[in-house]
């Protein structure tokens, strides 16, 4: 992810938004893209895949903007997830309230 010569995003400032045709969640500041959260979708399972946010915006709370928008879609659409990014997975671990929507290992049922 390239930046734009700005010098930190702030969260207020910062828009998510789900790119579902690129199955991506987008945090936007202004017209530019400064953090993607990659998922995949398989019926009532999405497994988030890879977290980015660009540099310049790193500790402004993108990736905590990002994780919260996507698991709050999931838990409105009634969907488990898989936290196979280390990110979001360590995120939930910080934010209990999000804990009862991972799925539990093993074969779904």
């Amino acid at each position: 992810m390239s930046g734009d010569g700005r010098t930190g995003a702030r969260v207020d400032d910062i828009e998510v938004r789900d790119t579902a045709a690129e199955r991506r969640y987008e945090a936007r500041q202004g017209e530019t893209v400064v953090g993607v959260l990659l998922y995949e979708l398989d019926g009532g399972l999405v497994t988030f895949t890879h977290t980015e946010v660009d540099p310049q915006a790193e500790g402004t709370g993108v990736g905590s903007a990002l994780a919260r928008r996507a698991l709050d879609d999931a838990r409105a659409s009634g969907r488990r997830v898989v936290p196979a990014c280390p990110f979001v997975k360590a995120w939930i671990d910080r934010h209990r309230e999000y804990a009862d929507l991972v799925q539990p290992s093993g074969p779904v049922r």
